[in-house]
């Protein structure tokens, strides 16, 4: 499908940009598809952090990791991304991504909220190392989803030290999902 949803273009994006043995964090795990995508990326010298406060959404990305062999390369965290500095135990990661929203499948009550997704992903661009990208696919069709995504788009448009862009569609008929992605330069 052109132009590809915002998760496709994620992974066009990334491909490329993460290598073997590489240090990645999937902040919010889901079903597991961002992070079977990012553990095919890093290699079996490579890691994946995968955090996600639903067990759930573990659960499930557990399965989809063991169905395509890939679990020695992920760590999962049953948690939320607020706490991504704590899960991360110290290392510098090369890529953090997050969807927000809800667990596809799941309580679509059970969502990302605004506070605390500023608050992860202000860790997130400082946890960085340099060269490093943070990755958010924000979704604007739920119930208060219009106004964390204009306060992430916020923190984009005043995050120093990062070229940031913005992917998405435009003159569509509801809300569309968009992709926001930065680069740390320093």
């Amino acid at each position: 499908m052109f132009p590809p949803h915002p998760t496709e273009l994620l992974h066009l994006l990334l491909g490329g940009e993460i290598s073997a043995g590489d240090f990645v964090i999937d902040a919010t795990a889901g079903n597991g598809h961002d992070t079977c995508f990012l553990a095919k990326c890093v290699g079996a010298e490579g890691k994946v952090l995968a955090i996600d406060i639903q067990p759930q959404a573990i659960a499930s990305t557990r399965a989809r990791l063991e169905s395509e062999g890939l679990s020695e390369r992920v760590t999962l965290h049953l948690g939320s991304h607020v706490d991504i500095a704590e899960a991360c135990g110290g290392e510098c990661p090369h890529l953090i991504a997050f969807n927000l929203g809800y667990l596809p499948g799941g309580d679509r009550a059970i969502v990302t909220r605004t506070e605390e997704t500023l608050a992860a992903i202000g860790s997130a661009a400082d946890l960085l190392r340099p060269g490093g990208m943070l990755a958010v696919v924000c979704y604007t069709g739920h119930d208060g989803a219009g106004d964390e995504a204009e306060a992430v788009v916020g923190f984009f448009t005043s995050l120093e030290g990062h070229r940031v862009g913005r992917y998405g569609m435009i003159a569509t008929p509801s809300a569309s999902p968009f992709l926001l992605i930065s680069r740390k330069i320093r």
